[in-house]
């Protein structure tokens, strides 16, 4: 099992920053991929970014350039830089893990952004 623990979500106003964390615990595997889906009402989730645990990286291309992932693997954390938010980027943030044999998803956060 791994339990997933975001933070970081919130209200801001559009052009505005948020960073979101995921902390990973429980039994993790070395060779994993961490990433962020969202969802906004009324839509399905989707991909913002993805980072493996090689360091690679992978975003929307809706968020490419405003956001931006990274991870410290001593921590099991995953963090989402997210920079000149708009408002059709409010959404529940959703950390995602997942290995060649099992797939964790966080509770979620909520992050709206006002115009």
């Amino acid at each position: 099992q791994v339990h997933l623990v975001e933070s970081g979500g919130g209200l801001v106003q559009a052009g505005g920053s948020l960073r979101l964390s995921c902390a990973a615990s429980g039994r993790i595997y070395s060779i994993n991929t961490m990433g962020w889906y969202r969802q906004a009402p009324g839509k399905q989730r989707e991909l913002v970014a993805t980072i493996t645990s090689g360091g690679n990286t992978d975003y929307a291309d809706s968020v490419k350039g405003r956001f931006a992932i990274s991870r410290d693997g001593a921590k099991n954390t995953v963090y989402l830089q997210m920079n000149s938010l708009k408002p059709e980027d409010s959404a529940v943030f959703y950390c995602d893990y997942r290995t060649a044999f099992a797939h964790y998803w966080g509770q979620g956060t909520q992050v709206t952004v006002s115009s």
